[in-house]
């Protein structure tokens, strides 16, 4: 089967590689497991990869052992916003994903929201309020504004962990009490109705390319941290939807993408309206969950890439901004 990316990848020449997983953020349980994964299959193709926690160890270790390169398997905050980014580049060791700016921006979706709305890409409607701002009055004006259901998330997370699907007004003060627990600002979303779907992306700029779209159907419509990570129950699709739609759909992707100046890999989270089949951006994340129920080694699989080799791949990609 061809394949999107060369696989042709020698993996003895890669160096000493430093696979980065666990950190400090809420999202450290599926970073372990996704590192973990990551650091076997760089393993069992003949890569001299090397465990490392940045909560455990400095990172200038990184430098005086000797590490080439980093494979960024962290989640959540200090992994994916830009930070643990921004101290490679300083130490000089090329890294997986993308750079700083652009995981500083994907990791905001208040920030990825406004950037793709002042392109004209479709994202639902929103509002962001601080915290001061989040009165018992404000609060019960925004299902007013956004209409119900409202979705209440802190932007600044991943893995669905705080998100709330508010159905009336009176979830919302539980809401917006969960997502603060999680940030200071809340972003509160117009409820898509519709399936939901993901689309990951490889590669940079106008090389890059779209991965097939996954149709997914958790148990009762919520997709929440337990139905990603948990069970088995949940459902993903290839090949739901009509072969034009998901034509579309790749080359919004691609395009909301390469607006955030994203590189390596990523991928979008988005919503189909069942009304009239319009695909609408939630979200991009740039480095990727990589445990047995991740999205992005499924859709590579689709392309007869197996879970080694996509490793093998990421890696081969690592460098620094400045380069």
């Amino acid at each position: 089967m061809n394949t999107p990316v060369d696989l042709n990848i020698d993996a003895t020449a890669l160096g000493k590689v430093a696979v980065l997983f666990g950190g400090t953020s809420a999202e450290r349980p599926v970073s372990l497991m996704s590192g973990n994964g990551v650091l076997a299959a760089l393993q069992s193709i003949g890569v001299d990869a090397h465990a490392f926690d940045p909560a455990e160890r400095p990172l200038q270790a990184l430098k005086d052992e000797g590490f080439a390169r980093a494979f960024i398997a962290l989640h959540g905050r200090g992994g994916e916003d830009g930070t643990i980014q921004g101290a490679l580049e300083w130490l000089g060791i090329p890294y997986t994903g993308s750079g700083v700016t652009a995981s500083g921006v994907a990791m905001d979706k208040t920030m990825t929201k406004r950037v793709w709305a002042a392109e004209g890409l479709t994202t639902p409607q929103y509002l962001a309020l601080s915290r001061a701002e989040l009165t018992r009055e404000r609060i019960r004006q925004i299902p007013d504004e956004l209409g119900l259901p409202v979705i209440v998330k802190p932007p600044h997370e991943g893995s669905s962990i705080g998100i709330t699907k508010a159905a009336g007004y009176s979830d919302m003060q539980g809401a917006v009490e969960l997502a603060l627990g999680f940030d200071d600002e809340l972003l509160f979303e117009q409820c898509i109705e519709g399936p939901e779907l993901t689309c990951a992306v490889l590669g940079e700029g106008e090389g890059a390319v779209a991965l097939p779209v996954i149709e997914i159907r958790a148990e009762a419509g919520n997709y929440d941290f337990a139905n990603k990570y948990e069970t088995d129950t949940t459902q993903y699709l290839f090949g739901s939807l009509p072969a034009a739609l998901e034509a579309d759909i790749g080359r919004l992707v691609l395009h909301a993408y390469r607006l955030l100046g994203c590189r390596g890999w990523g991928r979008a989270d988005l919503m189909l309206r069942k009304a009239d089949m319009k695909p609408f951006l939630l979200e991009m994340n740039t480095s990727p969950g990589m445990t047995s129920h991740s999205l992005v080694p499924k859709a590579a699989q689709a392309l007869g890439i197996d879970y080694p080799h996509l490793c093998l791949w990421l890696l081969s990609q690592a460098r620094l901004d400045r380069a």
